[in-house]
């Protein structure tokens, strides 16, 4: 029997969490595909597992906030990266 990767492991109890709710199970395989890294299907099987939310709307709500957070992180990253070669091309050895 072959180790599932930890990506597949979330994708499973993110399935898992949403078919205990009573939604089908492909309602959470959308929700995984979206979401798509392993941390953001763990924080919504969490969120999923503590608030249990009455409704798909709710679900959905919250899918858009986490996608937004994990955008707005990855445009920080980018524009850390970019500041950074920036200052190295800034502070670089010239020739006078």
């Amino acid at each position: 029997m072959s180790q599932q990767s930890a990506k597949e492991r979330a994708r499973r109890q993110l399935v898992d969490a949403v078919v205990e709710l009573g939604y089908p199970e492909e309602f959470g395989e959308v929700l995984a595909s979206e979401l798509g890294g392993e941390k953001s299907m763990l924080r919504m099987t969490s969120y999923l597992r503590q608030a249990r939310p009455t409704s798909p709307e709710q679900i959905a709500d919250e899918l858009l906030t986490i996608l937004s957070e994990r955008r707005r992180w990855v445009e920080q990253k980018m524009s850390e990266r970019a500041n950074a070669s920036v200052t190295a091309f800034y502070n670089r050895p010239r020739d006078d």
